[in-house]
């Protein structure tokens, strides 16, 4: 019934018809199609529009009339009163607009500003969803080989922002396993934790299959994280995840899990992953004992002593030690003590068939092969790691716990042939002999060998400093010598750390220079430093500054770190002043830790006037301020517990409060030097002059803090 309605609108007078033609639009397509429905708008009455008026309001007023008209023509209309208040409310409707007084206007200008905003929009989002790439269509495997080469380069960051942005926004490619083992590989190298369990998460999700380089891969970067609380909380669910779907691990992965121990847990770690190892019947090399002695290098208070007993383990059992292995039992010489002596004399100093396990036939002749021991060879393996553990952690044999005899009856009639060195006479107070037959005059002692020790030598004395230890490895060219028969020559880590572990002022020392130009190993300024750094520390100055001709003459440069150690002999005021006038005219400009060597130096000695001119020195050269000075500093502006100014004069604090009021003055003029943080470096800035930094990391995965 449509057809009526139009009919009854089009025949009125006013021409309101054509406005309510336009809302019933969709009905057009059924009226103009033909002639029969004009042929009967002419059959229907006139007194069919006579309830209609002209006068409804438009708006909401046409279609609610429209469609309150009758379907049947015949019928009376029933909405005459619903009109007559409709007629009534004509005109009304504006009202609720009056009250307004603004509206909104779209002008060109307007119509432009929207358009910038919406540019602007776009070209953030474009940022954050690059354009399709345009350029020419690279392989994952060209990605691969790009970011190794940046990896070694040692561009991370770039590295990074290749992978995720090119190769995955720009260009959209499927990467492949190797695209992500050789970031996470970069990201172990640098520690950086978050970012490696990020890649490795995302690796997942692509559903593409970790493999060994992965997991190893992860593993090490547990190890070098700054954060080794969080970073064995993930190894350890890594391992866990890995012992749920019975994954095993190869060799080198296992190296990398045992460094996790060894670097962020303690020596009992380390050796469950070692027992681990053996029993799944892997071969240990070298370089898994050499992990074992980073492990014991955790233990600052004994850790000597147990580096000593894993490397006769590792001696025992035919293993050729390597220069690496030389250079950390140095490292424990120099910062782990021997631990009780009468304990480390009965684990030391007896022979070797009380101390290890006797092999079966079948291991002495594979021994005298000189092939490499295999050691996951059942039951006789087990035995001999489970025999280390009870040696290393105390829980001693019956034998062993017995006490202590001479051990002439215990040596056997012919000693293995071993290069044996003389000690240094100035350290013979570490030894203590047995009064079988009359001292030496030089002990030979290394502990470094297979073979009995001396007879003479009965039980462990006070072992105390680096350089008693080193006695005990044979003394400097004793522990050369042990090198030198595994076919071993020191580089310039081994002198560096031997230079740490040398009596200072020793002959030893000075023949430091000598055993350099013989093994025609080239010096650096780590070397020299080092040596400097002793000479301060034992307050000669002068001595120190007699190596820098030394240094000159072989071409090398003093950098900051070799003013540094100047700086820790600078106890006078004069020399710290012209120790920094000096830099100056170098064209080097001092920095935070030289400052803090010379106000440690300042504060010991309770020199006011010393510390007030070095705070004057740092104001000029603005050198930002750190915890470490600000703690040296806050120390020094308090009064001692037993000071009273009323009792007597003190001349070292008569000029504390002058110091005080200075320091507040110049606290509030100096500027804070903040902490970097350690992956600072790797972290990425986006397209465009944005001073924001964006972390290429998240926190999210196994590596999340």
């Amino acid at each position: 019934m449509d057809l009526v309605r139009l009919a009854r609108l089009f025949s009125s007078p006013c021409p309101m018809g054509l406005s309510v033609l336009q809302h019933l639009n969709p009905l057009g397509a059924r009226w103009a199609g033909g002639r029969e429905w004009l042929a009967m708008w002419q059959t229907w009455p006139v007194s069919a529009f006579s309830n209609f008026s002209c006068h409804l309001p438009l708006g909401q007023g046409n279609q609610k009339n429209v469609s309150s008209l009758p379907s049947d023509p015949s019928q009376p209309s029933s909405t005459a009163p619903q009109e007559e208040e409709e007629e009534e409310s004509f005109g009304t409707l504006s009202n609720k607009y009056s009250s307004r007084r603004l509206f909104h206007k779209s002008t060109a200008q307007l119509y432009n500003l929207r358009l910038q905003e919406q540019s602007a929009e776009e070209d953030e989002e474009g940022e954050l969803e690059p354009k399709s790439w345009r350029g020419r269509k690279n392989t994952p495997y060209w990605y691969f080989f790009q970011c190794k080469r940046l990896i070694k380069e040692g561009k991370l960051a770039e590295a990074l922002e290749l992978f995720e942005r090119q190769m995955l926004k720009e260009e959209r490619l499927q990467p492949l396993e190797c695209n992500y083992t050789v970031l996470i590989g970069g990201c172990g190298r640098a520690g950086y934790l978050k970012k490696a369990f990020r890649l490795y998460n995302d690796m997942k999700k692509r559903d593409l299959e970790p493999s060994d380089a992965t997991y190893t891969a992860l593993f090490n970067v547990c190890a070098e994280s700054p954060w080794k609380d969080s970073a064995l909380q993930s190894a350890l669910k890594l391992q866990q995840q890995l012992r749920a779907k019975n994954f095993q691990l190869n060799l080198k992965t296992y190296h990398a899990l045992l460094k996790v121990a060894a670097r962020c847990a303690d020596l009992r770690m380390c050796l469950d992953v070692f027992k681990e190892i053996v029993y799944k019947g892997h071969m240990v090399t070298e370089e898994t004992f050499n992990f074992l002695l980073m492990g014991c290098i955790q233990d600052k208070k004994t850790g000597f002593r147990h580096a000593l007993q894993v490397w006769r383990q590792m001696l025992s059992l035919g293993l050729k030690p390597n220069r690496h292995g030389y250079n950390l039992l140095l490292g424990a010489a120099r910062d782990c003590g021997l631990g009780d002596p009468e304990v480390a004399s009965r684990l030391l100093l007896r022979s070797r068939e009380e101390t290890v396990p006797i092999q079966p036939l079948e291991d002495k002749q594979r021994a005298g092969r000189r092939d490499r021991p295999r050691a996951g060879d059942g039951v006789t393996a087990r035995l001999r790691v489970e025999a280390l553990e009870r040696q290393l952690f105390m829980e001693l044999s019956p034998a062993l716990e017995a006490p202590l005899e001479p051990l002439k009856a215990t040596v056997p009639g012919k000693a293995q042939p071993e290069v044996e060195t003389k000690a240094e006479p100035s350290h013979g107070a570490a030894l203590t002999l047995g009064p079988l037959k009359p001292p030496p005059l030089e002990l030979e002692v290394n502990l470094l060998a297979l073979g009995a020790v001396s007879p003479a030598v009965v039980s462990l004395g006070t072992v105390t400093t680096p350089a008693d230890r080193l006695v005990l490895m044979g003394g400097l060219e004793g522990f050369l010598g042990k090198m030198a028969e595994h076919g071993l020559q020191p580089d310039i880590k081994t002198l560096t750390l031997l230079a740490e572990v040398v009596e200072p002022g020793s002959p030893a020392e000075s023949s430091l220079l000598t055993v350099l130009d013989r093994h025609q190993v080239e010096a650096d300024v780590t070397f020299f430093n080092t040596l400097m750094r002793k000479k301060s520390k034992l307050g000669d100055l002068d001595g120190a500054k007699a190596l820098l001709p030394v240094l000159a003459k072989r071409g090398l440069i003093p950098n900051l770190q070799t003013f540094c150690n100047l700086a820790i002999g600078c106890h006078r005021h004069a020399d710290g002043l012209q120790l920094l006038a000096d830099m100056k005219k170098s064209q080097m400009t001092p920095n935070t830790y030289i400052y803090s060597t010379l106000i440690n130096a300042a504060v010991k000695k309770l020199d006011y006037t010393y510390l007030i001119d070095i705070l004057k020195d740092m104001k000029r050269s603005r050198v930002p301020v750190n915890e470490v000075v600000i703690r040296q500093l806050e120390f020094a502006v308090e009064y001692p517990p037993t000071f009273d100014r009323y009792q007597g004069k003190n001349t070292y604090l008569e000029k504390i409060d002058g110091f005080r009021a200075y320091y507040k003055q110049w606290l509030k003029a100096m500027p804070a030097e903040e902490t970097p943080h350690p992956w600072q470096v790797f972290r990425t800035k986006p397209k465009g002059d944005q001073d924001t930094t964006r972390d290429t990391g998240a926190d999210r995965g196994l590596g999340g803090r």
